[in-house]
Formats: structure tokens, C-alpha cells, sequence
């Protein structure tokens, strides 16, 4: 059953990002650094879950021969650019009401996503995983090669995308800094392993799709995962 989303409307910002800036070798360095700098765009006083209130989903797209790193930012609301460091790189924004209103069922698309690929592994007993009942009662096993692109195509047939072709670019793992626990007996942090997907698809569900794109896909969503990015095939 297709599902209604909240009014179809985002801002995609594009920054790029300026190398010779400390706080961006910083950001670039440390994940949750990264994190609370793109949070800035967003107004304060928004209650318990600022990033989802927001509709920030981000995705760092990585330098090439021509092009220097670049932040890929979606909001909900238009995004306050004067907070930014100084210097911190060229901003370029864009309404994306008009992508969102022309997906159509039966459209071709070219996709991208960088998604936080995994699975989640429940307790059982005797493993020795969790072998106290201080651990935690499921962890998210990251997942890779063929895994990882069954995972993404039941996301997107999920998100209303039949996929033509998907092709897999492993990423880096970030580390989760949030997690850190202060008993030994935990992890020091947990790692998102990243994964990058590109390729073309059909759109079945457009109500589906466009949720996706507004609500991003998966976990990791803080830290660079799940920004769903769609252009005409």
C-alpha cells in the first residue's frame, strides 16, 4: 500500500569543501565532528530529535582528478548558511519541490546512495558475544559484496525503485564516537561500514519513493548514510 508523505518540499545544499580550513581537515578526520558542524544549518530549539525534525540527511562525496570533496546536505527547511566556519567551502543551493513533484511510476532514474548496508543480530544463548547480561541484546553486523546488494535491493524495492543495475563501492568505516561506553567489558565504539550504490532503476511507487527520499534509508543517518539522490536516466 503506498503511504503519504509530509508536503514534498527540500533544500539540497552542496558544499565544497574548502581543504586549506582547519575545521574541515577536522570534520573530514572525525565523523561526529562532521556532524555537529552540518547540524549548524539547521535552527536550534527543535525539540529531542533536531536531525529527523530537520529532514538533515547528508553524504560526502569524495575528491576527484577536477574536483575537490564535496558535502551533499538535504533539509526540510532552508538551511542558515551564515553558521558555517568561515571559509569552510563554496555553497551552492537547490529547490528540490520540482524532482520531488515529477517522480512518476514507470520514470527511469539514476540513483546514488551511501547507506549504512547491515544486519541485525539477535542473542542467543551461548554466544559468546554476548556471554554477560551487561551486553546489549542485538548488534548490527555490517554487510558486504552480495550481501550487501541483497540488502539494498530489498530497501529499494521497499522505497518504490525496481533496480536496473546497482554497482558497489566500498567506503570507509567511521567511527561512532556517541557509543563510547566507559565499562570495559564494552565496546569502544561501533563502526558504521559504509557502502556506495549506483545505478538505475524504474519508479513502481512514487508516494513510497518520495518518502525515501524526505525520511533517507537505513541506520547511520548522523553520519553520512542514507541520502537517497535520484537525476532522469
Amino acid at each position: 500500500m503506498s503511504i503519504r508523505t509530509e508536503p514534498d518540499t527540500a533544500t539540497l545544499t552542496r558544499i565544497r569543501l574548502n581543504l586549506r580550513n582547519a575545521e574541515v581537515r577536522r570534520d573530514l578526520a572525525h565523523p561526529g565532528s562532521l556532524h555537529k558542524t552540518i547540524m549548524l544549518l539547521v535552527p536550534e530549539g527543535l525539540g529531542d530529535h533536531p536531525r529527523q525534525t530537520a529532514g538533515l540527511l547528508f553524504r560526502l562525496e569524495h575528491a576527484t582528478q577536477h574536483t575537490p570533496p564535496a558535502l551533499l546536505i538535504q533539509s526540510r527547511m532552508p538551511p542558515d548558511l551564515t553558521r558555517l566556519p568561515r571559509s569552510y567551502g563554496r555553497t551552492e543551493t537547490r529547490d528540490l519541490t520540482p524532482l520531488l513533484t515529477a517522480l512518476t511510476a514507470g520514470r527511469h532514474v539514476r540513483y546514488r546512495i551511501t547507506a549504512n548496508a547491515s544486519a541485525r543480530r539477535q542473542r542467543t544463548d551461548g554466544d559468546p558475544f554476548f556471554d554477560t547480561d551487561t551486553k546489549p541484546r542485538h548488534t548490527d553486523i555490517p554487510l558486504h559484496g552480495d550481501d550487501a546488494l541483497t540488502w539494498w535491493q530489498r530497501k529499494a524495492a521497499h522505497a518504490g525503485l525496481a533496480l536496473h543495475s546497482a554497482a558497489l563501492t566500498p567506503m570507509r568505516r567511521s567511527r561512532h564516537p556517541i557509543t563510547r561506553q566507559h565499562d570495559d567489558r564494552q565496546p569502544d565504539v561501533f563502526r558504521h561500514a559504509l557502502t556506495r550504490f549506483d545505478g538505475q532503476a524504474t519508479i513502481t511507487d512514487p508516494d513510497q519513493l518520495r518518502h525515501a527520499v524526505l525520511r533517507g534509508i537505513g541506520r547511520g543517518k548522523p553520519y553520512g548514510a542514507g541520502l537517497l539522490s535520484l537525476a532522469p536516466a
